[in-house]
């Protein structure tokens, strides 16, 4: 006799890098890509450089655009930070991509002193962050956030979407100082353009209201907290969402002004380590302010090494899909 789970299409290792999009959605193409060709354009000191990954990272648009303003490192990254940093000294605006693990794990060093001691002008452009790939730990940089929340002076955004990362480009262009950028490439959901939403660098926004729970989130998990409170809407419970996709400098007065006064559970979703990251990040703006919520939940990765596999079934594992999301603040609720 079939069973339910009998009937699931079975998943191949293509599922492994699959893209973080539902069936159906709607997503846009390399929005990282093509946002940075259009505004290289108008700002000709802007150079891409990679590490064996433009294909990967959506870079290889702009070396296509501007194949002499585009440098291929090969897989040296630490050579990579450094040659930004250079580039950066002598006036040039670089975009430097690989993968998370390989820039924030394997070139630490380099961006902590090359780069970010010095201030410089440099946009480090990161795919594959957190579980957004079934390649196992060597592959998955949950711990991303914690490794560069520790870096003075370092900005950090982690965008929800591809309408987040094209206005993300031009303005983290615009700021002065090295930043870390989270980076959805290939096929990326669009979900913001239907809260009237616009990326702000170093602001937070409340995308829906409810009475019962606040879900803090940033990157692609805000997306699944936007699904959460649809789903539970049905069943009376009323869901906000507060997007932050700015992790570093935090919008506290932002959170603070969520929090305060709203006798509601907050569950804080991020696609990261429950250690370091926005979740530890929100509980120390709360304590600090004096702002007590009715409940506090982290709904991370766990603190350990995560296994391979597919994607759909790693989230279901480690709880931030939106089904097991769904269940986790129900529960929470009582």
């Amino acid at each position: 006799m079939n069973t339910v789970a009998d009937k699931k299409p079975r998943l191949t290792t293509s599922a492994m890098i699959a893209s973080i999009a539902s069936e159906g959605q709607r997503v846009k193409a390399a929005p990282f890509g093509k946002a940075l060709v259009a505004l290289a354009e108008q700002r000709p000191e802007i150079v891409g450089l990679t590490a064996d990954l433009a294909k990967y990272t959506d870079l290889h648009l702009f070396g296509q655009a501007y194949p002499e303003r585009f440098f291929q490192m090969g897989m040296a990254e630490q050579l990579l930070m450094a040659a930004a940093g250079g580039m950066a000294k002598e006036g040039l605006l670089p975009f430097a991509t690989t993968y998370a693990v390989f820039g924030t794990r394997r070139a630490y060093d380099f961006i902590h002193q090359v780069i970010a001691e010095e201030n410089l002008n440099v946009k480090l452009c990161c795919a594959l962050p957190g579980l957004t790939t079934g390649y196992g730990p060597s592959h998955q940089a949950t711990e991303d956030l914690a490794l560069m929340r520790g870096i003075p002076g370092l900005t950090i955004v982690d965008p929800c979407d591809a309408l987040d990362i094209e206005q993300a480009v031009p303005q983290i262009a615009a700021h002065t100082g090295p930043v870390y950028m989270r980076l959805l490439r290939g096929n990326v959901p669009l979900v913001l353009d239907e809260y009237d939403y616009r990326f702000e660098l170093g602001k937070a926004k409340l995308l829906r209201d409810g009475n019962e729970v606040l879900v803090i989130a940033s990157g692609f998990m805000t997306m699944r907290a936007l699904e959460v409170a649809e789903a539970l809407h049905a069943d009376g419970i009323g869901v906000a969402v507060l997007h932050c996709p700015t992790i570093k400098p935090l919008d506290e007065a932002a959170i603070v002004e969520a929090v305060r006064y709203k006798h509601r559970l907050v569950v804080v979703a991020e696609n990261h380590s429950v250690i370091g990251g926005l979740g530890e990040a929100v509980a120390s703006t709360l304590l600090r302010h004096r702002v007590q919520p009715a409940g506090f939940q982290l709904a991370g990765l766990p603190d350990r090494f995560l296994d391979a596999g597919a994607l759909p079934t790693l989230h279901d594992r480690y709880g931030i899909s939106t089904p097991t999301l769904s269940a986790r603040i129900r529960a929470w609720l009582g």
